[in-house]
């Protein structure tokens, strides 16, 4: 069975070290630790947005933020928007498809071979760009989707 590349929205990366979020919290947690170790690759965009956030709302001290996101620099591949991505975040963002940052997110991810973001931001079960959107929380676990893309073969 072939895995899928994916990647990860700021949002589950903020879940992932926010211990008041809850289920979120611990569904991310195990996310962010099954993600290492498949085919998944982060966006700077995402791990970047994650610092912003994190520390602006004051969920980790800068220090913290900072040392978790250069943990996930060593720990996945990551690449950064090009100027088609640019280009392409711009066209979704014209035609509503997106928001712009959320566009260029998918835009990037589409140029590095993902073919599924993990995400509660977006419509889940939508296709952007060629990458299809994926929301990993159901009620009381990972969604099934989800759970393919992190759990590869079964």
């Amino acid at each position: 069975m072939k895995t899928e590349r994916f990647t990860l929205d700021t949002n589950i990366l903020i879940y992932s070290v926010h211990r008041a979020a809850g289920d979120r919290h611990r569904s991310a947690v195990e996310i962010v630790r099954r993600a290492s170790r498949g085919e998944c690759w982060l966006t700077l965009q995402s791990i970047s947005e994650f610092y912003s956030a994190a520390t602006r709302k004051r969920i980790a001290r800068p220090d913290e933020a900072a040392a978790t996101a250069a943990d996930w620099l060593d720990l996945f591949p990551t690449m950064a928007p090009s100027s088609q991505a640019f280009r392409a975040a711009l066209a979704l963002a014209a035609s509503r498809q997106a928001a712009y940052w959320d566009a260029l997110l998918v835009a990037t991810a589409a140029e590095a071979g993902c073919t599924a973001i993990l995400t509660e931001d977006l419509a889940d079960g939508a296709t952007l760009h060629g990458v299809r959107i994926v929301n990993p929380f159901g009620r009381d676990e990972l969604t099934e989707p989800a759970r393919r893309l992190l759990f590869p073969g079964g």
